[in-house]
């Protein structure tokens, strides 16, 4: 009996410090408890109520140092591993770790589906494998384009009939809509003109899924555990036609669901019930310059764009008082892509943007679009 209680705390162990070792290619995941067969519960109790019987106090301050020794990744690390020890633990851990609007930072998955900072964006990059169609999310490490990054979502795309569908996964290996990793899903039209974010999760308390018959209902253990996923629309993203070929960038419109304050400061699984959603953000493409000595259309990147492309973007809001956050002053970049080598762009988002919703929008500039350009 002792023997076969140490095999589960070694095993529950393992876990934690696999954890702690991810590589650049491994997801970092909430803690949440490995499923027992029948008969191992009451041996591994014992061997979790040791570490969620510690005082709160001491407990919170634990995280709390371990959290301000790893601010950055792959420090950050860390702090997942706290997350992963126990559930008292892991509540613990999300009561300190702060989201990312305000700490500017991503530690968990869900801190992919939560806005970023206000003053200064989040800087991403994506690499393209124009082999099997898949793209890869990374957060950046430093100011340079040379670093691995942290690994944060991939997406790869698929042909179904006239149209096209991105599926975005937070597993690299494991893109399918049935995947545990699934985060939602891009689709285009005919031409590839007009496409539609899907969210796994509901954004507000009754909304109805997409019917769809590719849409399939499964757990969503890496967000909430509590909340079943499925297809929720949350935007949408269309490209002007230029039927007249005139010269220029193409011309992008977005319309996005953006969570409220106070969605945010609750818990993913703890939303009221009845909630409307916060409201739409609507976003623009920023309008480029002519440059008479080059000869061509420029915008200010800031040094983080390098290739001149006609998939580079830099989108704003609209000029309006009523939306949510107080944007829309029609000059602040709240999301701007561009090329620096052949198959590697740059990301970076601020709020009201998520980096599910920046990336999925993103991900709209590849592909040819004659009827635009």
């Amino acid at each position: 009996m002792a023997s076969r209680r140490r095999a589960i705390q070694s095993r529950r162990w393992s876990s934690v410090s696999s954890a702690s070792s991810g590589s650049s290619d491994e997801l970092f995941v909430e803690a949440r408890s490995s499923p027992l067969r029948e008969g191992e519960e009451e041996e591994a109790a014992p061997a979790e109520g040791r570490w969620a019987r510690m005082l709160p106090d001491l407990l919170g301050e634990i995280v709390k140092r371990v959290e301000a020794g790893g601010e950055r990744w792959p420090l950050r690390k860390d702090v997942v591993s706290c997350a992963c020890v126990c559930r008292r633990w892991r509540e613990i851990t999300r009561g300190i770790v702060r989201s990312p609007l305000d700490s500017g930072g991503i530690t968990f998955p869900s801190s992919l589906k939560q806005p970023g900072p206000r003053d200064s964006p989040i800087q991403c990059f994506i690499k393209r494998n124009k082999k099997n169609s898949t793209f890869y999310l990374y957060l950046s490490l430093t100011q340079t384009f040379m670093d691995k990054g942290k690994f944060l979502l991939a997406a790869r795309r698929f042909r179904h009939g006239a149209h096209t569908e991105y599926i975005l996964s937070l597993d690299a290996d494991d893109l399918s809509q049935g995947s545990k990793a699934y985060m939602g899903k891009l689709r285009s039209d005919f031409l590839g003109t007009k496409f539609t974010i899907y969210d796994s999760r509901p954004p507000y308390d009754g909304a109805k899924a997409a019917s769809s018959r590719a849409s399939r209902r499964f757990a969503s253990k890496q967000i909430s555990p509590q909340v079943s996923s499925s297809n929720f629309e949350v935007g949408q993203v269309s490209y002007k036609f230029n039927l007249l070929k005139s010269r220029g960038p193409r011309r992008m419109h977005c319309t996005l669901q953006c969570l409220s304050a106070q969605e945010i400061a609750e818990d993913d699984s703890m939303k009221s019930k009845g909630q409307n959603p916060g409201g739409s953000v609507v976003l623009r493409n920023k309008a480029p310059r002519w440059h008479e000595h080059l000869q061509c259309w420029c915008l200010n990147f800031h040094g983080r764009v390098t290739v001149a492309s006609v998939k580079n973007f830099q989108l704003v809001a609209i000029t309006d008082p009523s939306q949510p956050w107080g944007i829309g002053d029609g000059d602040t970049v709240l999301l701007q892509f561009g090329k620096v080598g052949d198959d590697m762009f740059t990301m970076d988002y601020r709020q009201p943007l998520s980096a599910f919703q920046a990336f999925a929008i993103c991900l709209t500039s590849f592909g040819t679009k004659f009827a635009c350009e």
